[in-house]
């Protein structure tokens, strides 16, 4: 389930459970790759969130390429990776913390 997030949701969507966010820019040729992947997830929670319009969050999060995924565990960030990643990677990394 891909889920827009923003500066008015962000933190109330991770305050519960684990959850994967990618930040992602609309001129990223690697992000756009990386979408159907992650629409492939259907049944995993993903947070999508632009950084060109989000840029205060992704420099609070030191995000400085993309696509940068982070896992969160109820709000806290507690892992990070970059880069085009099949969705059999993005499993096993979430998979890790379960």
């Amino acid at each position: 389930m891909l889920k827009e997030l923003d500066k008015n949701n962000f933190e109330s969507e991770l305050k519960d459970g684990l959850k994967l966010v990618e930040f992602y820019t609309s001129w990223c040729g690697y992000c756009k790759k990386q979408k159907p992947e992650l629409e492939e997830m259907d049944k995993v929670w993903i947070g999508l969130l632009d950084a060109d319009k989000e840029s205060e969050l992704a420099a609070k999060y030191k995000v400085i390429g993309f696509p940068t995924f982070l896992i969160f565990k109820d709000g806290k960030e507690i892992d990070r990776f970059s880069g085009l990643k099949k969705k059999e990677e993005l499993m096993s990394r979430i998979m890790k913390f379960l």
